[in-house]
């Protein structure tokens, strides 16, 4: 892998830099009283689905003024063909466009529909369904969500139970197309409720493995039987939420690839939500605030008092910073080879969960009592690793816990047998 950029490649990079200080709407701030967001890609006190909704007229309209200027250079979904909205960057174009704007804590567009379905549909879709979501996802118009995981099949993702009866078209009308009556429910389900299209995973053979009669869906969020709940967490945000799906009819044309193939579809969606940078960055600034804070006249007050222990820590999360870090280039490297993200994409995903944990205990124990401070005025940070801690906690379940990451990368990367 070669780590020097071109010059064509810095040039991008300083293009990126002055669009985001030309273009980013200055009354676009973030919210001082938002909780991090679970999603890696996402910046703190932003959550542009949320926001383009806003009941605030001027946050409405400054969400949707930011998704207006990335879109003029295609740059939502970036690495998208041109003819469907997209910028058509190669991999490392899209690393450094990601890289760039985590760095200016500027919010990401249409993050799930982007970076997941995007690229999915490209791959798998056909070109009706191509042409009918792609440009909608390219331009900030069409929010999507993630509906896979159900209450009993959350790690075990291919046990799920929620089923795709398919029905024939109404004789009384024929211009009626072939359809599928989806009944059950999903869970921990981002965005959500912001959602206009949500991605789903159904079973459409009940008799057939239980990896092989699965079939993948795409499913108006309007639909009638459909009812979204948000989902409080024990911060008190409300991230995600649970869908009930009540004899819903989803034409046969919405499945995407063949029927009872849809968890290779599936895992190829996976594999591109594991392979971003987002999270990288995100930590990064994290660590850099916390020593930059440790080193001030009130960080000094807080602080433990133990330092040269503290100093390891640090020293050690920067370490793994990097390590995730050349990870995610290295899967950027491999897609612009024109490999389809595998195991790295894993190892990225489980660095990352666990460097999260990791750092929100080091942050915390920075400041010991005071660590334990919630409201934000007054507290060392503004009480940013109190919440920290919080967020972490999810962060080994989500996009696939730990030992399913695990799981991957001994049987894809390693070769070794599954039991």
């Amino acid at each position: 892998m070669d780590w020097e950029e071109t010059a064509q490649e810095r040039e991008f990079r300083q293009e990126v830099r002055a669009f985001v200080r030309d273009r980013f709407p200055a009354c676009y701030r973030p919210d001082p009283e938002a909780e991090h967001s679970l999603e890696p890609e996402d910046v703190w006190g932003y959550d542009w689905p949320a926001d383009r909704r806003s009941a605030d007229p001027e946050r409405r309209a400054a969400a949707r003024a930011w998704a207006a200027a990335l879109a003029e250079r295609g740059w939502i979904a970036p690495h998208l063909p041109v003819a469907y909205g997209g910028a058509g960057l190669s991999p490392m174009r899209e690393f450094i466009l990601r890289e760039e704007m985590m760095r200016a804590e500027v919010p990401t567009v249409n993050g799930i529909g982007a970076m997941l379905l995007g690229p999915t549909l490209v791959e798998y879709g056909n070109d009706e369904q191509r042409a009918a979501h792609l440009p909608g996802i390219a331009r900030g118009e069409t929010v999507w969500a993630q509906g896979f995981s159900e209450p009993d099949a959350g790690s075990d993702l291919a046990s799920l139970r929620t089923t795709a009866v398919r029905e024939p078209a109404e004789a009384s009308d024929a211009a009626d197309a072939e359809v599928y009556r989806v009944n059950g429910q999903k869970v921990w389900t981002s965005s959500a409720q912001h959602a206009d299209w949500l991605f789903v995973l159904v079973r459409t053979d009940p008799r057939a493995p239980k990896h092989k009669g699965i079939s993948f869906l795409l499913i108006d969020a309007t639909s009638p039987g459909i009812t979204i709940r948000p989902l409080r967490d024990m911060r008190g945000a409300d991230p995600f939420a649970e869908i009930h799906f009540d004899d819903v009819r989803v034409p046969v044309a919405n499945r995407v690839g063949e029927e009872n193939r849809g968890w290779y579809v599936a895992m190829a969606a996976l594999g591109f939500e594991r392979a971003g940078i987002g999270a990288t960055i995100k930590f990064e600034r994290v660590l850099e605030r916390l020593i930059t804070s440790l080193r001030s006249a009130q960080g000094q007050d807080f602080r433990r008092a133990d330092t040269a222990v503290l100093r390891h820590e640090i020293a050690q999360r920067h370490i793994e910073l990097r390590v995730q870090y050349a990870m995610a280039r290295l899967t950027a490297s491999r897609q612009t080879a024109g490999a389809v993200p595998g195991y790295e994409a894993s190892v990225s995903q489980l660095l990352g969960a666990e460097l999260h944990q990791r750092l929100a205990r080091t942050g915390a124990k920075a400041f010991g009592p005071y660590a334990q401070l919630w409201q934000r005025d007054g507290a060392p940070m503004d009480a940013a690793f109190a919440h920290m801690r919080f967020d972490a906690v999810a962060a080994t379940l989500l996009g696939g816990t730990t030992e399913i990451q695990r799981s991957v990368i001994a049987t894809r990367g390693l070769g070794l047998p599954r039991s």
